[in-house]
């Protein structure tokens, strides 16, 4: 039976209505992923970011070391270019941080290697005991020393002031560091005046609206379940599971897929003249795509696009341009799911500010194509900003874990106020001229990071001041969906986090029984 008849059967006082979301157009600070015609070049040197990068970014770190260190002891004093500091004298400097790693890809190794053998797999830690912390300005660059280092997460292109003198070898060594920490929030807080502004007829279903995200569906994939994606096709629409299950589903008001729509079908046909082809530096494994996945895969969007919106992010793995920002799919990909305003192809990453809180007196019931029209009260708005993972897995080659975690290289990268700053030195990225379109000029309410390893969450903020709640993001890493059958869902009103796993007997994927929920309501700092 179909959704629209299962709910039509339902007495007119049972019959559940999809909460609906809007999306508002973004501020002047938020970033824009889309590379326009103007700056499609790819003439420039990628020294050009590194410069402006440190524009951008110089004023905020100024700004909080001043703060941090104008009372200690000694008066350190502000040396504006790197190599103009003093022997012995206590000062700190501001620059852009470079490390000397030599288990890093070399394109010079890989220039004169001998092709006659393999060469070998690629690490999965670029860090080691022989890696040297250089900090870099427009004028040259100086070498960081000091015990403060070893407790200390850094990776390449972070922008930091770093308190300390010159030794007699003339190298700097460092008693303290400092970031620009988080950039400011934009949307109105929820606290004060506005503590109840989800509260708009006195229902439970007007305060709790979710956001739902899933990430690397690996379609195509020989040992991916595709009975897991349609049992979360069904959830989503409101088609299975009990009561509970649809209430739940009832108040998703959008779903993001977040990365590795597709899995990578790797070549096998015993020709050894593809095998021992040399590749350029850096490039992808080759990889072919069959047209089957991408039919199976427009069906369930299509589904989903006609209950909800649905934002579509691409990966590393899907059939789109390796350097980041990830440019939208082609809507021609996706079928008839591409005729529904509901559905949209972004970037990768991409800024999303979502309207929610207004409940709409003409809203559909569960199982129909969503209505765009309301009656409208006050609304609450997120910013959310989502990634498919690339610059927390490259970042994470450069730091030993433990202690670092794909976790907690998430919530370094805000406190740094760059997403990606080990682009370009091992991260391919477009070579802008003129902006830095991964510095952050405003930090979300929701920071997502898709296809990670497992799922983890935390919020990040600042501390509490005069007995008054502090503003805090939520970051989310997404599991592969393929692996793990994990759905995340986010609650727009508290930003409390729940998973939904899917799985099938026989199956892997999942871990555990068919749509049991894991409540994962955490509130740490």
């Amino acid at each position: 039976m179909s959704s629209t008849s299962a709910v039509a059967a339902l007495p007119s006082h049972l019959q559940l209505t999809r909460c609906t979301s809007s999306l508002l157009p973004q501020t002047l600070t938020s970033p824009s992923f889309i590379i326009d015609t103007k700056n499609k070049s790819y003439r420039h040197q990628y020294s050009n970011m590194y410069f402006t990068r440190l524009a951008m970014l110089k004023q905020p770190v100024m700004d909080r070391a001043s703060a941090k260190w104008k009372d200690l002891p000694g008066k350190p004093v502000f040396v504006r270019r790197v190599l103009d500091v003093v022997k012995s004298q206590l000062c700190w400097i501001i620059g852009t941080v470079y490390m000397d790693m030599p288990l890093k890809p070399n394109v010079l190794e890989d220039l004169g290697r001998d092709y006659s053998i393999p060469p070998p797999p690629p690490r999965e830690k670029f860090h080691s005991e022989d890696d040297a912390v250089m900090l870099e300005d427009e004028s040259g660059r100086v070498k960081l020393v000091g015990e403060r280092l070893h407790s200390t997460r850094l990776v390449t292109g972070v922008i930091i002031a770093a308190l300390g003198m010159e030794t007699a070898s003339g190298d700097f060594e460092v008693a303290d560091i400092c970031y620009p920490e988080l950039a400011p929030f934009k949307e109105a807080s929820l606290f004060g005046d506005d503590v109840d502004i989800m509260d708009v007829d006195g229902s439970s279903s007007a305060k709790d609206e979710y956001l739902a995200i899933v990430s690397g569906l690996s379609m195509g994939d020989p040992s991916s379940g595709e009975a897991q994606v349609q049992m979360l096709v069904e959830y989503l629409a409101g088609e299975t599971g009990g009561p509970d299950d649809q209430k739940l589903a009832s108040q998703v008001t959008r779903l993001i897929i977040a990365g590795n729509l597709f899995s990578r079908v790797w070549t096998d046909n015993g020709d050894e003249g593809d095998e021992n082809r040399p590749r350029k530096y850096g490039s992808a494994a080759q990889a072919k795509f069959s047209t089957h996945p991408n039919v199976t895969l427009s069906v369930h969007l299509e589904d989903l696009a006609s209950v909800l919106p649905v934002h579509v992010l691409p990966g590393g793995d899907d059939p789109a341009g390796v350097i980041l920002p990830q440019q939208p799919f082609p809507l021609a990909m996706f079928g008839k799911a591409a005729e529904f305003e509901t559905f949209r192809c972004e970037t990768n990453p991409v800024w999303l500010r979502v309207e929610c809180g207004r409940k709409s007196k003409s809203a559909m019931p569960m199982g129909t194509k969503s209505s765009t029209s309301s009656s409208r009260s006050v609304p609450l708005i997120r910013s959310v900003l989502v990634t498919s993972g690339q610059p927390v897995l490259d970042m994470y080659q450069y730091l030993p874990s433990p202690p670092s975690t794909h976790l907690s290289i998430a919530c370094s990268s805000l406190k740094w106020r760059h997403l990606a700053p080990t682009a370009p030195d091992t991260l391919w990225c477009h070579p802008f001229r003129e902006r830095d379109p991964f510095v952050l000029g405003e930090t979300p309410d929701l920071y997502i990071v898709g296809c990670m390893p497992e799922f983890s969450t935390q919020l990040v903020g600042g501390e509490s001041k005069d007995g008054k709640m502090s503003r805090k993001c939520r970051v989310v890493l997404v599991p592969n969906f393929s692996e793990t059958g994990c759905l995340v869902l986010v609650n727009l009103r508290t930003l409390a986090v729940r998973c939904v796993n899917f799985a099938v007997a026989g199956m892997v994927a999942g871990g555990t029984n068919s749509s049991e929920e894991q409540a994962s309501d955490m509130q740490e700092g």
